[in-house]
């Protein structure tokens, strides 16, 4: 039996092959096809978007944002790869209708039209919302490390260029005294004062581009340079320190959409969360958004401005706390039916500090109590060596000073919504041989 046997590949065809046959009706280079046809990249801001009336013609943006996304969604970034895929890649061939644009001009489009690409994104998620794909109930952000072209030798900062400025200027003053001692004992050196001049001159010229670093760094007040990716930054991740940017993505937790995402150069998540989810609210048009994080993004600021921004945080607890807790100033206000209803920050805030929960945080784990407290209150020594605060907390003996006994307790005091203290660190309190109550002015 013979085996089977494939076409000639001299067999000429009568009828030539249609490009459209090249993929199956289901396949998803077709949605790609359908998307970026439809949309208006004149005003998405595509360099080219309208033909020149003379000259050599280019090539259609569509068709190159075409292979760009492909690229994106089968994991091939490298512009010499895509290349190669517009001349093998049936999928390819049938996106770009078998043109071959060569990897400098994919290279060029992903330069030229970095805004327009994140406006393609705000397009795609318009899309998704016609289709009803975002179940718009609860988003996910997380921030992921990505690494940048830039090598760590060409990342500084003030203490590595003030140690090259130094190594520098010992180099020099060795090779100045090596001349020298060549001049004074006339005897012929390996290395001939050709060369340690021009060893000098090149050691002159790094220095002075590191000195023009060091300038830069003072006047911007950053604290880093990167040669390479500028806008980088050497970044802390799980397999050591690397020159990265800190993507911040927000994921809806239905679709496992992309809601929103922001690239930033922040070498961790604080003071990240309310960015994100006022993105998220933009491009969903919703008036407020429901978001999860992990603890990497405690921060008692960020956190308030979510809330007084229509956001509703569920971020993960640090250490022993049972429940996040703010001090607001109250400020009386007329809150009317309407008022409690709407979605607005400024309504949200007027809320709050009114002592109100807005209509928008009912059934969502933000609690508003009015605390009724007396000026005086005191600490209680009691009979098992113990104090307990005003609010009820119980404070351990912490050491001995003379004859009296400190107590405190950072714990209790992180997770205190009261301020007995004025400072930043956590309340001690003392007592006396023959102390048993301890007043206290509470601090609003």
């Amino acid at each position: 039996m013979k085996y089977i046997a494939g076409e000639d590949r001299f067999q000429i065809a009568f009828l030539p092959d249609c490009i459209d046959d090249y993929v199956s009706e289901d396949n998803p280079v077709r949605v790609i096809d359908a998307f970026v046809n439809q949309l208006d990249m004149d005003k998405l801001g595509f360099i080219r978007a309208i033909p020149n009336n003379t000259g050599r013609p280019s090539y259609d943006p569509r068709d190159l944002l075409k292979l760009y996304i492909y690229g994106y969604f089968n994991k091939v970034r490298s512009s010499r790869k895509l290349m190669k895929e517009c001349a093998r890649n049936l999928e390819v061939m049938f996106l770009l209708g078998k043109l071959t644009p060569d990897f400098r001009t994919i290279a060029d489009f992903r330069k030229d039209n970095p805004k327009a690409l994140k406006s393609v994104f705000k397009a795609f998620v318009k899309v998704c919302l016609k289709l009803n794909l975002y179940q718009r109930e609860l988003f996910a952000i997380d921030g992921s490390k990505f690494r940048a072209q830039n090598s760590k030798s060409n990342c500084y900062n003030k203490i590595v260029l003030e140690k090259k400025l130094k190594n520098i200027e010992n180099n020099i003053s060795n090779y100045l005294n090596h001349l020298n001692k060549e001049d004074k004992n006339e005897i012929a050196e390996e290395v001939s004062p050709k060369k340690i001049n021009e060893a000098i001159k090149n050691l002159k010229e790094r220095k002075d581009k590191y000195i023009e670093y060091l300038n830069e760094l003072e006047e911007t007040g950053e604290k880093q340079i990167l040669t390479t990716d500028p806008e980088a930054r050497r970044m802390h991740s799980k397999d050591g320190f690397h020159c990265c940017y800190n993507v911040q993505t927000a994921i809806d937790k239905g679709s496992h959409l992309i809601a929103d995402y922001m690239v930033t150069n922040r070498n961790n998540d604080i003071g990240l969360l309310n960015d994100v989810s006022q993105g998220v609210k933009k491009n969903l048009d919703i008036q407020t958004v429901e978001v999860v994080a992990d603890k990497g993004y405690e921060s008692k600021e960020d956190i308030l401005n979510c809330v007084m921004n229509g956001v509703i945080p569920n971020v993960a607890l640090k250490f022993d706390k049972k429940e996040r807790l703010f001090s607001i100033e109250y400020e009386d206000a007329d809150i009317t039916e309407e008022i409690k209803a709407s979605t607005k920050s400024e309504d949200i805030q007027k809320c709050i500090k009114a002592g109100i929960l807005p209509n928008c945080y009912e059934n969502s784990p933000i609690e508003i109590e009015i605390q009724n407290q007396s000026v005086l209150s005191c600490f209680i020594l009691n009979e098992d060596g113990t104090v307990t605060c005003p609010i009820g907390h119980k404070l351990p003996r912490v050491k001995m000073r003379g004859k009296s006994t400190i107590y405190g307790s950072k714990e209790a005091c992180r997770q205190c919504p009261n301020k007995c203290t004025g400072g930043k660190t956590h309340k001690t309190v003392s007592f006396g041989p023959d102390t048993k109550f301890v007043p206290v002015v509470f601090v609003n």
